[in-house]
């Protein structure tokens, strides 16, 4: 059994095309630690910066520098996965357990680049009206566009909020971001995988892969959740969260 440090504070990393508002109602329960939610370059209160994961990387260590957190368990969904990646293969030392949420490992395939492409010229060109009605129907599952007008209602206004050019930069960084599948076995803390189960984005073959691959983790499946699963049944995703941070997990 690997054991996470009682009181490990835990840094959430938001998706795309969100902001930290994401984690507004998780980050109230987590229970004995602290918590910390920056905004990526680009979204929230972040000016943008580059186009680099590693820059978001970066800002989200001097983040965590100025909190004064040595060292953190890292929560990253979707986008947020991929930079909790980049900071592991750069300051393992600063991280004592990873959540990968409705994420995955590899690199994007070319028609995932040539999409983001697109739609990075489109966000420059016309602004973002469009991407609020892309994200609801492709990243929020069916049961929750169903059944929580809520979780829709604020999806939509945080997309409709993002700045064009701050959505624009985060899909060249994730065209552009290194597959991660070579570190997987290399992460020698304890791993959380989380995954809806109606994410269509990054399905549970994904989180699987994940799971298979490293040395130190466990799946577990959200119901009646897509992409944004914490969003989408939070008391669940409360629950493995907790559970995790409380507990640690045994390898498979």
């Amino acid at each position: 059994m690997s054991q996470i440090a009682p009181g490990t504070p835990a840094v959430f990393l938001h998706a795309y095309p969100l902001d930290s508002r994401q984690w507004e109602g998780v980050a109230q329960r987590i229970t004995g630690r602290r918590v910390l939610t920056p905004d990526f370059p680009g979204f929230g209160a972040a000016p943008p910066a580059g186009e680099s994961l590693d820059e978001f990387a970066e800002a989200v260590i001097r983040e965590m520098d100025g909190a004064g957190i040595d060292r953190a368990a890292i929560v990253g969904l979707s986008m947020g996965g991929y930079v909790a990646f980049r900071m592991f293969d750069r300051w393992p030392e600063r991280i004592a357990a990873l959540v990968l949420a409705d994420t995955r490992a590899g690199a994007d395939s070319e028609e995932a680049r040539a999409r983001r492409t697109a739609q990075a010229d489109r966000a420059r060109s016309e602004g973002i009206g469009w991407l609020a009605d892309v994200m609801v129907n492709d990243a929020l599952g069916e049961t929750t566009r169903e059944r929580s007008p809520e979780v829709v209602a604020k999806v939509r206004r945080i997309i409709e909020g993002a700045d064009p050019e701050g959505v624009a930069r985060a899909l060249v960084a994730m065209r552009e971001r290194p597959d991660s599948r070579t570190l997987l076995p290399r992460i020698s803390v304890p791993v959380l995988v989380i995954v809806g189960r109606e994410d269509r984005l990054t399905p549970i073959e994904e989180a699987r892969a994940i799971v298979s691959a490293v040395p130190d983790g466990e799946l577990v499946e959200i119901p009646g959740a897509g992409h944004y699963s914490n969003l989408e049944n939070e008391d669940a995703f409360v629950a493995a969260l907790n559970r995790f941070l409380e507990e640690g997990t045994d390898g498979p």
